[in-house]
C-alpha cells in the first residue's frame, strides 16, 4: 500500500512516528502531508518534462542509397491509398525509365503491397545481413507481408510495431534508388510520426475520396505532416466519379469536388482525379496494377499525370 493510500485510510487516527510513539494526525497535518506529497510529485513531473524536452526530436538520417522519399498517406482507411501508392510507383518508372523506383509498405497490420504487386516469399539476406527487396514490374518492394504468413494477423503492441518499422527503414538493402514510395498506414499515429521524424521526406501525397467523412481525416493527415515539417505535395481525389460502362452516365457516388474544396482550404493543389472504375479494382486484386497491365487506359493516364506532377513539385535531390 502506498503512502497516499495509507494517509487516506488513517485519516485523523493516530500515526506511528519515529521510534514508535504515536502522534495524532489532525486535519491540518493531513492537509500539510497532502501538500508536501503534491509538491514532490509536481517537482518530479517538471524534471521529467525537462528531461524529455532536452532530448529533442530524433536526428533524421537518410536511407542509404535512396535519393528521395515520397510518402503516400490518408487519414482514413479504405480510400485507395495503397492502390495509389502502387500505381504511382509504376507511373514514376513509366514516365522516366532511367529512374530506379522502390516501394516500401509500412502498414504493419494490413500490408497490401505483396498482393497488389503479385509477390510472395521471404527476402534474402545480403552479405551485410540486410534484407534484399523483392522485385516485380521493375519495382523493388519491401513489406511486412513478406515476413509473416499471408493469413496470420499481426497482434503486436506499439513497441513491437515500432521495432518492425525501424527494421523496414534501416535493414533493407535498396541498392541505389531515385525515388522510394512509402505506403503509410491510415491515421496520424506512432508509425507516421516515427517515419516522418527519422528519415528526410521529400514530400507527402494525401489520398482521399470526395466524401466529407474521408476529407475530415485527410485534413488531419495534411496538418500532421505540416507540423513535422514534411512538404505536402498535394491531394489525390480518388473514386471521384463513377461512369456506367453501358450508358456512360456519370454519378458522383461520394460527392463532387470535395478534395478540391479541401485543397483550396489548405492552400494545396489537387494532383489529379482517379475515377471509381472496375478495372482499377480488378487489376489490383489480381496483382497486375492498371499502369502496368493497361497503360493506354484513361485510368493509367491519370496516374501517369499524377506522377509527373509529383516529380515537378519535389525539391531538388540532395547531392
Amino acid at each position: 500500500m502506498g503512502s497516499w493510500q495509507r494517509l487516506r485510510l488513517l485519516g485523523g487516527v493516530s500515526l506511528r512516528v519515529g521510534g514508535g510513539a504515536c502522534s495524532p494526525l489532525g486535519g491540518s497535518r493531513m492537509l500539510l502531508c497532502r501538500r508536501q506529497l503534491s509538491g514532490a510529485e509536481n517537482e518530479t513531473l517538471k524534471q521529467r518534462r525537462t528531461q524529455i524536452k532536452s532530448r529533442g526530436l530524433p536526428k533524421q538520417k537518410p536511407i542509404e542509397g535512396v535519393k528521395q522519399v515520397i510518402v503516400v498517406a490518408s487519414g482514413k482507411g479504405g480510400v485507395g491509398k495503397s492502390t495509389t501508392a502502387v500505381n504511382l510507383a509504376l507511373a514514376l518508372a513509366a514516365n522516366d525509365s532511367s529512374k530506379a523506383i522502390g516501394l516500401l509498405d509500412v502498414d504493419v497490420y494490413g500490408p497490401s503491397i505483396p498482393k497488389m504487386m503479385n509477390l510472395k516469399g521471404n527476402p534474402e539476406l545480403s552479405q551485410s545481413n540486410l534484407m534484399r527487396p523483392l522485385l516485380n514490374y521493375g519495382i523493388a518492394c519491401m513489406s511486412m507481408g513478406f515476413l509473416v504468413e499471408e493469413t496470420a494477423p499481426v497482434v503486436w503492441r506499439g513497441l513491437m510495431v515500432m521495432s518492425a518499422v525501424e527494421k523496414l527503414l534501416r535493414q533493407v538493402d535498396w541498392g541505389h534508388l531515385d525515388y522510394l514510395v512509402v505506403d503509410m498506414p491510415p491515421g496520424t499515429g506512432d508509425v507516421q510520426l516515427s517515419v516522418s521524424q527519422n528519415i528526410p521526406i521529400s514530400g507527402a501525397v494525401i489520398v482521399s475520396t470526395p466524401q466529407d467523412i474521408a476529407l475530415m481525416d485527410a485534413r488531419k493527415g495534411a496538418e500532421m505532416f505540416r507540423k513535422v515539417h514534411v512538404p505536402v505535395l498535394g491531394l489525390v481525389q480518388n473514386m471521384s466519379v463513377f461512369q456506367c460502362p453501358k450508358c456512360k452516365h456519370k454519378t458522383h457516388i461520394f460527392g463532387a469536388d470535395g478534395a478540391r474544396k479541401l485543397a483550396q482550404l489548405l492552400d494545396l493543389d489537387v494532383l489529379g482525379d482517379i475515377p471509381l472504375n472496375l478495372n482499377i479494382r480488378e487489376t489490383s486484386d489480381t496483382g497486375q496494377p492498371i499502369v502496368f497491365s493497361q497503360p493506354e487506359s484513361d485510368e493509367a493516364r491519370a496516374y501517369l499525370s499524377i506522377a509527373a506532377e509529383v516529380v515537378r513539385r519535389l525539391p531538388p535531390p540532395p547531392q
